[in-house]
């Protein structure tokens, strides 16, 4: 069994570290340098990296900061947020990411998810998606961090988008994101249970226990948080301890 990874994910706006509620109501947080460094030194396993208005301007401003990042963190690096072409691709992974997460884009032509897959393997295809729930047992793939309806059923489109080469996916509940309320299992889960690729949690983190249940009943690969460390609610170590406690597979630091 692969271990379960532990990964903070850093939204971005301008130079700003930030976070928000349901991907509103945006606070600036700090120099995400510093966050990013302090994670890699508490034993992240990668990092995430969401440029959180690039989908508006029509591109991504995370290059320097990526840059800067590589240079002092040396895990995994996914980097989301305004990517629109193969040669966006190419430019944020030169840039020192590891793994580019497309959403608007791939939602807008799916066809770009299949090309950057076979330009720089699977492994660098991350489909990232946006989540909210319509029905009870159903959701709605939203783009533009949350804004726009995209008619698509999540399951449809996670299955396609695996199917056109995306090596992973990242699922954001917008309904839980910022909330601390815990993720959606039932979501997660059926992403999970769709693909046969890894799945990371993103949204609603709020507690050790919230992380557990999210490997143990959404069967997740991996799981992102933001809140919790970027306000200290808990350390990488605290959530890695309880991990192991629990029995879950995460890599020993």
């Amino acid at each position: 069994m692969s271990n379960l990874r532990i990964i903070p994910r850093l939204d971005i706006k301008g130079p700003n570290l930030i976070k928000g509620v349901r991907l509103e109501g945006l606070r600036v947080i700090g120099d995400p340098q510093e966050h990013a460094v302090r994670y890699y030194e508490e034993g992240a396993d990668e990092l995430i990296y969401m440029d959180i208005v690039a989908s508006l301007y029509g591109r991504n401003n995370l290059s320097d900061i990526v840059k800067k990042a590589a240079r002092d963190v040396f895990v995994p690096i996914t980097v989301g947020g305004g990517i629109r072409s193969v040669d966006d691709a190419r430019d944020i992974l030169r840039s020192g990411a590891d793994k580019v997460a497309i959403n608007t884009a791939a939602v807008a032509r799916p066809e770009l998810v299949r090309e950057v897959a076979r330009r720089f393997g699977s492994q660098a295809m991350v489909l990232s998606i946006e989540a909210k729930q319509i029905a009870p047992g159903k959701w709605e793939a939203y783009s533009d961090n949350g804004r726009e309806r995209t008619g698509l059923d999540v399951l449809a489109w996670v299955t396609q988008g695996v199917e056109l080469g995306a090596g992973e996916v990242l699922v954001t509940s917008v309904d839980r994101e910022g909330t601390r309320q815990g993720f959606d299992l039932e979501l997660v889960r059926a992403i999970s249970a769709a693909v046969p690729v890894p799945v990371i949690a993103s949204g609603g983190m709020g507690s050790v226990q919230h992380f557990v249940q999210a490997a143990q009943e959404g069967l997740a690969d991996a799981i992102a948080m933001a809140d919790v460390l970027h306000y200290k609610r808990l350390t990488l170590g605290e959530i890695r301890t309880a991990a192991q406690g629990a029995g879950l597979p995460v890599r020993k630091f």
